[in-house]
């Protein structure tokens, strides 16, 4: 047993030492000069980072022996693990490597809060059908997160443009096209994958409507509503800019409270185990 918990120290300690290495250098070409530094840093920074995910994951997978843990820390971990994965594969096909600077030192955060001061946790058995309407839902949360990072970068961009603060971090960051168009394209993938989740709730969940689901239900849907609005929006009247940002903040937020505002109140203030 003590075995296991050094090697979890240390899965956990290496990844996020990667996740803070990996920040930094994505960060450093936001306070440098000239425009190719951040081709330079991205690559080994990139890897890095993959590495902090590999890491990452197997610490879970052997702190929880391999079973999905949805209480309150174990699950953002879980999260956060997921949405730096899915970092990594955004950028196989699109230079927002930049994203990084805001995913990984979060990640490393919540890695190091799950690790080193929650409580230690005992996953709830769940069947198969359970286990892939979580699965979902965590792709659709995890696109979602980036989407919000990709809306933050889009409104700093756009501040810095309107203000005419045009200092050599502003090179570094994606064109501003590219950022709006990879936006609307993750809230199309979040949007298709948080409808399965409502989907799969419906047909796997039962009693979705009942003591403790109720509330993630009502938000889940609030939060689809949203996200429907806005593609639409963009579809039929050209939503951009500060709208684009607005909503999709106000979108995700919404879809936190869903995931992590019951389990908080429940497993924190009231302290009650909740799945």
């Amino acid at each position: 047993m003590r075995h296991l918990r050094l090697m979890l120290s240390a899965l956990s300690i290496f990844a996020i030492a990667c996740y803070l290495l990996a920040s930094l250098m994505l960060a450093r070409p936001l306070f440098g000069a000239g425009s190719t530094a951040p081709a330079r840093f991205a690559r080994p920074a990139l890897a890095i980072a993959a590495m902090a995910v590999v890491a990452h994951a197997a610490g879970l997978l052997a702190m929880h022996r391999g079973a999905l843990d949805l209480h309150f820390f174990a699950a953002l971990s879980l999260v956060a693990c997921v949405v730096c994965a899915l970092t990594l594969l955004v950028n196989l096909s699109r230079p927002v490597a930049t994203l990084g600077v805001i995913v990984f030192p979060l990640s490393a955060l919540l890695l190091w809060v799950d690790s080193f001061l929650a409580p230690r946790t005992v996953p709830m058995s769940m069947d198969w059908q359970i286990k892939l309407h979580v699965t979902v839902a965590l792709l659709a949360f995890g696109v979602l997160s980036i989407a919000a990072a990709m809306a933050i970068l889009l409104a700093v961009q756009e501040r810095a443009l309107r203000h005419r603060h045009l200092g050599p971090w502003l090179s570094a960051l994606p064109p501003l096209t590219l950022t709006e168009s990879l936006l609307f394209r993750l809230i199309g993938a979040g949007f298709m994958l948080l409808t399965l989740t409502l989907l799969t709730g419906i047909l796997f969940v039962h009693n979705l409507f009942g003591q403790h689901l109720v509330h993630k239900t009502v938000l889940s849907i609030i939060a689809w509503l949203v996200f429907g609005a806005l593609l639409y929006g963009r579809w039929k009247h050209g939503w951009r800019g500060r709208s684009a940002v607005n909503l999709t903040l106000i979108g995700m937020g919404v879809l936190a409270l869903a995931f992590f505002g019951s389990k908080f109140v429940l497993e924190l203030i009231l302290h009650r185990a909740v799945d």
